[in-house]
């Protein structure tokens, strides 16, 4: 296996945008990044729940301890979860961001963080097909390097992710507290128990568009 890559030097003023399905997926996945590196100017969109009187609050709050801005969109989120027109998710995530222009565009991996959902596995197809087609500019995009073996337990970093970053225990208590305090899940919960302590990331830069085939099927080894 080759040498890892690397999260692109991220310097002071730097433009980076969080692409999520539902608020808390920036924390649970890329929080430990984000408080990282608090001189960033971090815009973190979640394209459903905005009607949510319940979520929304609480992504507004999550946003503040992150350092950041954001904005929510209010795709449909039903336990169904029927599929959206791609073009719909498109049209969202562009509305929702303030720029087409950013140094590093984080989101979901191409299989989703865990079986199974729909919006997750949707909006990151999203942004990659923007990206590709120059809607969005970037240096650089991540995606979420997570599975949990079709469900035999609780997600957990991929073992060849392009990316992994060892969060320090304070960044990580920050994170957690930000899922427990602020979104309220209790500490048996789903979310709580898989608050990752490593974060781990499919890494794409702006001259390679192409994912490998380890990028696309790494979401599926244990």
């Amino acid at each position: 296996m080759g040498a890892r890559k690397k999260l692109q030097q991220l310097s002071k003023g730097c433009k980076c945008a969080v692409v999520v399905a539902h608020p808390d997926d920036e924390t649970l996945w890329a929080g430990g990044t984000i408080l990282l590196h608090p001189d960033v100017k971090w815009t973190i969109v979640a394209v459903c729940r905005k009607s949510d009187r319940d979520r929304a609050p609480k992504f507004l709050k999550a946003l503040k301890k992150l350092g950041a801005t954001g904005a929510m969109g209010d795709l449909e989120d039903g336990p169904l979860q029927n599929p959206l027109d791609s073009s719909e998710v498109q049209d969202t995530i562009m509305e929702l961001l303030p720029s087409d222009r950013f140094d590093l565009i984080i989101t979901h991996g191409p299989l989703g963080e865990y079986t199974r959902h729909r919006r997750h596995e949707e909006t990151g197809k999203a942004v990659m097909t923007l990206w590709e087609n120059e809607k969005l500019f970037a240096k650089q995009v991540l995606r979420f390097a997570y599975e949990d073996g079709d469900g035999k337990y609780l997600p957990k970093t991929v073992k060849d992710a392009d990316l992994k970053i060892g969060l320090p225990n304070e960044i990580w208590q920050k994170k957690y507290e930000i899922i427990t305090q602020i979104y309220g899940f209790a500490t048996n919960s789903f979310e709580a128990k898989t608050t990752p302590k490593q974060e781990a990331f499919w890494c794409f830069s702006s001259n390679i568009r192409k994912p490998t085939q380890a990028q696309m099927t790494g979401a599926l080894k244990k």
